[in-house]
Protein backbone atom coordinates (compact mmCIF):
# COMPACT_ATOMS: atom_id res chain seq x y z
CA UNK A 1 0.00 0.00 0.00
CA UNK A 2 1.49 3.25 -1.14
CA UNK A 3 1.10 6.56 1.19
CA UNK A 4 1.32 9.91 0.67
CA UNK A 5 4.06 11.64 2.25
CA UNK A 6 3.41 12.76 5.57
CA UNK A 7 4.91 15.36 7.66
CA UNK A 8 8.38 14.11 9.26
CA UNK A 9 6.26 14.59 12.87
CA UNK A 10 4.05 12.20 11.92
CA UNK A 11 6.10 9.63 10.08
CA UNK A 12 9.52 9.72 10.96
CA UNK A 13 10.18 5.87 9.87
CA UNK A 14 8.36 2.71 9.18
CA UNK A 15 8.79 -0.78 11.26
CA UNK A 16 7.46 -3.70 9.55
CA UNK A 17 5.15 -6.22 11.47
CA UNK A 18 4.98 -9.64 9.69
CA UNK A 19 1.91 -11.93 9.34
CA UNK A 20 2.59 -14.17 12.42
CA UNK A 21 2.17 -11.36 15.46
CA UNK A 22 3.72 -11.60 18.86
CA UNK A 23 0.52 -10.47 21.31
CA UNK A 24 1.65 -9.52 24.49
CA UNK A 25 -1.56 -10.76 27.02
CA UNK A 26 -1.72 -9.30 30.46
CA UNK A 27 -4.69 -8.86 32.63
CA UNK A 28 -4.70 -7.78 36.71
CA UNK A 29 -6.21 -9.92 39.01
CA UNK A 30 -9.92 -8.90 39.04
CA UNK A 31 -9.75 -9.34 34.72
CA UNK A 32 -7.72 -12.51 34.59
CA UNK A 33 -11.07 -14.61 34.26
CA UNK A 34 -12.24 -11.83 31.09
CA UNK A 35 -9.11 -12.31 29.39
CA UNK A 36 -9.09 -16.18 29.94
CA UNK A 37 -12.67 -16.61 28.43
CA UNK A 38 -11.94 -14.13 25.76
CA UNK A 39 -9.02 -15.83 24.96
CA UNK A 40 -10.27 -19.47 25.06
CA UNK A 41 -13.38 -17.87 22.38
CA UNK A 42 -10.23 -16.65 20.14
CA UNK A 43 -8.15 -19.57 20.38
CA UNK A 44 -8.06 -20.91 16.81
CA UNK A 45 -6.91 -17.18 16.14
CA UNK A 46 -4.20 -16.53 18.84
CA UNK A 47 -3.13 -20.44 17.67
CA UNK A 48 -1.89 -18.69 14.63
CA UNK A 49 0.81 -15.76 16.15
CA UNK A 50 3.36 -16.05 18.64
CA UNK A 51 1.76 -15.27 22.49
CA UNK A 52 3.79 -13.67 25.15
CA UNK A 53 2.32 -13.11 29.14
CA UNK A 54 2.95 -11.66 32.30
CA UNK A 55 3.52 -14.10 35.05
CA UNK A 56 0.53 -15.88 36.25
CA UNK A 57 -1.66 -14.77 33.16
CA UNK A 58 0.59 -15.88 30.78
CA UNK A 59 0.50 -19.38 33.05
CA UNK A 60 -2.98 -19.55 33.03
CA UNK A 61 -3.27 -18.61 29.18
CA UNK A 62 -0.93 -21.58 28.55
CA UNK A 63 -3.14 -23.80 30.31
CA UNK A 64 -6.25 -22.75 29.56
CA UNK A 65 -5.20 -22.46 25.19
CA UNK A 66 -2.80 -25.51 25.38
CA UNK A 67 -0.49 -23.14 23.62
CA UNK A 68 3.20 -22.10 24.20
CA UNK A 69 3.37 -18.54 25.75
CA UNK A 70 6.70 -17.08 26.45
CA UNK A 71 6.27 -15.34 29.73
CA UNK A 72 7.78 -12.66 31.66
CA UNK A 73 7.68 -11.55 35.55
CA UNK A 74 4.67 -10.96 37.12
CA UNK A 75 3.44 -7.42 36.23
CA UNK A 76 3.96 -6.09 39.91
CA UNK A 77 8.18 -7.91 39.81
CA UNK A 78 8.93 -6.00 36.68
CA UNK A 79 6.60 -8.13 33.99
CA UNK A 80 4.87 -4.44 33.19
CA UNK A 81 8.68 -3.36 32.29
CA UNK A 82 9.57 -6.25 30.69
CA UNK A 83 6.81 -6.28 28.36
CA UNK A 84 7.63 -2.26 27.58
CA UNK A 85 11.21 -2.72 27.04
CA UNK A 86 10.02 -5.54 24.33
CA UNK A 87 7.71 -3.26 22.50
CA UNK A 88 10.99 -0.69 22.44
CA UNK A 89 12.85 -3.44 20.75
CA UNK A 90 10.59 -4.45 18.12
CA UNK A 91 9.53 -7.79 19.88
CA UNK A 92 5.60 -6.86 20.76
CA UNK A 93 3.21 -6.01 18.00
CA UNK A 94 -0.17 -5.99 19.69
CA UNK A 95 -0.80 -6.13 23.12
CA UNK A 96 -4.15 -6.89 25.01
CA UNK A 97 -4.33 -5.52 27.93
CA UNK A 98 -7.38 -6.20 30.22
CA UNK A 99 -6.80 -3.74 33.38
CA UNK A 100 -8.74 -2.82 36.05
CA UNK A 101 -9.99 0.25 35.76
CA UNK A 102 -12.17 0.20 39.24
CA UNK A 103 -9.06 -0.70 41.34
CA UNK A 104 -5.62 0.73 42.15
CA UNK A 105 -2.89 -1.33 41.25
CA UNK A 106 0.59 -1.11 43.45
CA UNK A 107 2.48 -0.95 40.41
CA UNK A 108 0.14 2.00 38.47
CA UNK A 109 3.11 3.90 37.29
CA UNK A 110 4.34 0.89 35.51
CA UNK A 111 0.78 0.04 34.28
CA UNK A 112 0.55 4.37 32.93
CA UNK A 113 4.48 3.80 31.43
CA UNK A 114 3.53 0.20 29.40
CA UNK A 115 0.32 2.51 28.32
CA UNK A 116 3.05 4.90 27.04
CA UNK A 117 5.34 3.49 25.59
CA UNK A 118 3.10 1.22 23.41
CA UNK A 119 1.46 4.08 22.26
CA UNK A 120 4.75 5.82 21.50
CA UNK A 121 5.71 2.94 19.40
CA UNK A 122 2.14 2.66 17.80
CA UNK A 123 1.08 -0.82 18.62
CA UNK A 124 -2.37 -1.81 18.41
CA UNK A 125 -3.85 -2.14 22.34
CA UNK A 126 -6.83 -3.89 23.41
CA UNK A 127 -7.89 -2.65 26.77
CA UNK A 128 -11.66 -5.09 26.84
CA UNK A 129 -13.28 -7.69 25.23
CA UNK A 130 -14.99 -5.41 22.58
CA UNK A 131 -11.88 -3.88 21.29
CA UNK A 132 -9.83 -7.20 21.88
CA UNK A 133 -12.48 -8.73 19.31
CA UNK A 134 -12.29 -5.90 16.73
CA UNK A 135 -8.27 -6.21 16.80
CA UNK A 136 -7.77 -10.37 16.86
CA UNK A 137 -10.51 -10.11 14.00
CA UNK A 138 -9.18 -7.58 11.81
CA UNK A 139 -8.16 -8.44 7.94
CA UNK A 140 -4.54 -6.41 9.00
CA UNK A 141 -3.92 -8.89 12.20
CA UNK A 142 -2.56 -11.87 9.69
CA UNK A 143 -1.42 -9.79 6.75
CA UNK A 144 2.39 -7.84 7.08
CA UNK A 145 1.99 -4.20 7.85
CA UNK A 146 3.70 -1.19 7.86
CA UNK A 147 3.52 0.54 11.27
CA UNK A 148 4.29 3.93 11.41
CA UNK A 149 6.63 5.30 14.27
CA UNK A 150 6.21 9.16 14.96
CA UNK A 151 9.43 11.22 15.65
CA UNK A 152 8.81 12.91 18.89
CA UNK A 153 11.91 15.09 18.62
CA UNK A 154 10.22 17.12 15.71
CA UNK A 155 7.66 18.01 17.90
CA UNK A 156 9.59 18.65 20.82
CA UNK A 157 11.68 21.04 18.57
CA UNK A 158 9.18 23.04 17.37
CA UNK A 159 7.70 23.76 20.77
CA UNK A 160 11.26 25.02 21.56
CA UNK A 161 11.61 26.76 18.36
CA UNK A 162 8.19 28.48 18.87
Amino acid sequence: MAYKKHHPSIKDSVLPMKAKKNIALIAHDHRKIDLLDWAEFNRDHLAEHNLFGTGTTGLLVADKLKLPVYKFKSGPLGGDLQIGTAIVQNEIDVMIFFWDPLQAQPHDVDVKALQRIAIVYNIPIACNRSSADFLITSPLMNNNYDRFIVDYSQRFKKDIDE
